[in-house]
This record gives C-alpha cells, sequence and structure tokens, in this order.
C-alpha cells in the first residue's frame, strides 16, 4: 500500500527546472496527497515556479520576509509540518529542499514514526541528508531527464558532470554491509544489502553513480562477486553479492 505523502517544497532554495522529474520521482515513493511550496510570491526570483504550479498541482504558500536576513519560509514550512503531522492525514513527508534548518524537522517527524523523504542538490548539508530515511540529490534527475531526451552516444560524448566516483570510503560501506548480511559461505541477498545500504547512509544511490540500479553498479566494482538464482518456484531470479576473495601476491613454492 502506497504512503500518503505531505510534499513541502522551499521555494527559496530548490530551482523549478526539474519539477516535473521532481514529481514523478516522489511518486516512486508513495502517493503524493498534499502539494505545498513555500515562498514570497511578490518576488520575481520565483516567477519560475509560477509557470509550472498549476501543471503540478502544488499550492503556492505566501509567505512575506518580514525581517531582512530571516527566513520566514523555513518558519512557516516547519509550522505546516507539524500542523499536517498532527492532522494524521498522512504517513509520510518529503521535505524539498537544500537547507540544513530542516535537520530538527525531520528528526522530529521520524520520532512521530513518519518516513521522511529527502530532496535537494548536492550542496545540502550532511546533517540534514542523514536526518531523512533516504535523501536524493535533484541533479541525479537532471542527468536523467537529459538522458530521456538526448541521443545516448551525445550524452557519452559530453560526460555527465554530475556522476559521482566510487571512493574507498563507498567501498567499505559496501562490503561491510554485504558482510553484515552474508551467509557462512559469503553470499548476501542484495535487495537485503541495499536496504542496509540505505539506513547506513540515506543518500546512497546507485544513480550518484551513473548506473540506474544496484545490480550493475556493483557488477561494475571488481572486489564484489554477483550471482543470479532461481527462487523455489523456479519463477524469479535472486541476485545475490559476495567480496572477492583476495588472491595471494606471493606464489606458493
Amino acid at each position: 500500500m502506497d504512503l500518503n505523502l505531505a510534499v513541502l517544497i522551499d521555494g527559496d532554495n530548490i530551482p523549478s527546472a526539474y519539477v516535473k522529474e521532481m514529481m514523478e520521482e516522489i511518486a516512486k515513493y508513495g502517493n503524493p496527497t498534499i502539494k505545498r511550496i513555500y515562498g514570497d510570491w511578490t518576488n520575481p526570483r520565483l516567477n519560475k515556479w509560477k509557470t509550472v504550479l498549476l501543471e503540478n498541482a502544488i499550492t503556492p504558500i505566501q509567505q512575506y520576509g518580514y525581517t531582512q536576513g530571516k527566513n520566514a519560509t523555513d518558519s512557516a514550512m516547519i509550522i505546516d509540518a507539524m500542523d499536517i503531522l498532527y492532522s494524521g492525514k498522512v504517513s509520510g513527508f518529503c521535505l524539498v529542499s537544500s537547507d540544513s534548518d530542516f535537520t530538527r524537522l525531520a528528526t522530529r517527524l521520524r520520532e512521530a514514526g513518519m518516513q521522511v523523504f529527502g530532496i535537494g542538490e548536492k550542496k545540502t548539508p550532511n546533517p540534514f541528508i542523514v536526518a531523512c530515511d533516504r535523501f536524493i540529490y535533484i541533479e541525479i534527475l537532471k542527468d536523467q531527464s537529459q538522458e530521456d531526451t538526448t541521443d545516448s552516444n551525445e550524452v557519452k560524448s559530453k560526460g555527465k558532470s554530475s556522476v559521482d566516483k566510487i571512493t574507498a570510503k563507498d567501498l567499505r560501506l559496501i562490503a561491510t554491509s554485504i558482510d553484515a548480511l552474508a551467509d557462512d559461505d559469503g553470499w548476501a541477498f542484495l535487495g537485503d544489502v541495499g536496504s542496509l545500504l540505505q539506513k547506513k547512509q540515506p543518500n546512497f544511490d546507485a544513480r550518484n553513480y551513473g548506473y540506474q540500479k544496484l545490480t550493475p553498479l556493483i557488477s561494475s566494482i571488481p572486489n564484489f562477486e554477483i550471482e543470479r538464482r532461481e527462487d523455489s518456484r523456479g519463477r524469479n531470479k535472486l541476485i545475490y553479492v559476495k567480496i572477492k576473495e583476495k588472491k595471494n601476491s606471493r606464489s606458493r613454492k
């Protein structure tokens, strides 16, 4: 059963260019029954948002900046989030912002048993990211949109500027997750590994590294081995992963 989600967007802090892709991404995780965007709509800077709100049934919430240098949008969004929480109408929230000011809100919502999804730019501070159950970078959606509308050869020739490289830290994260779930032979069910990775690091996403799914990402890393097995009925392929054993560099005499 889909989660009923409240989608709250910080209009002052998120670009409007990929709102369609953003809403499609949110729909993967639940049914966005409440969709609101906060900002000072008298500010010409938000004009680009105005053109896409009706198309996506997002309700604009006017919030004047009463004091210079203070972000009234954050306060309005936080107050609304708590009102929605106590209404009992949703079982999850999607907070769309790159602002660390929403860290405490995300934490409080999770304490109340809510699922919390975050969407923001890669500049988002880590405290907000780890306060969410899952965090999606908006740059991923940008790359995906460009791939859908551009010839694949052209994409390859241009390269993808926002794709991350696998680091030693990433390898350790994956390896320790596999090891924690492995059976006596070292094999772990990849679905469980993916869930554990998400719990450990909410912004872990195969798309960050240029892969649509976890399986091709893991397959591309020589440190790990993939095995496909049939389920008990022989209908579905179950994917397992293990850490490859290091070969002894010294030849035995």
